[in-house]
């Protein structure tokens, strides 16, 4: 009796285990490329960046996709997807969220 649950807790133990690794997001994901906002490299970037300059114009040259947000510190809703190798401009954004 001894014999088998020495190996069933240690397969439960590895269950939990796996399930925790493929539930628990990595948060220190960064695109990597360039962002450039207003003329402004940023490389390599994630999280958000805010901005104050209008007409902002957006350029993504990242592996990832920029959320354009109505608000300040990505807050308000999101006015538009720059998908990699787009560029948008924008009137009324004032901050931007890398996915």
């Amino acid at each position: 009796m001894t014999a088998v649950a020495g190996p069933a807790r240690t397969l439960g133990a590895l269950a939990i285990a796996a399930a925790l690794a493929l539930t628990v997001p990595n948060s220190a994901y960064a695109a990597e490329g360039i962002l450039n906002i207003n003329g402004q490299d940023y490389v390599n970037p994630s999280g958000c960046y805010g901005f104050d300059w209008f007409p902002a114009s957006i350029t993504n040259n990242t592996d990832a996709i920029v959320e354009v947000h109505s608000g300040p510190d990505c807050t308000g809703s999101v006015e538009w997807l720059v998908y990699p190798g787009e560029t948008y401009r924008t009137e009324t954004a004032s901050s931007v969220f890398i996915l």
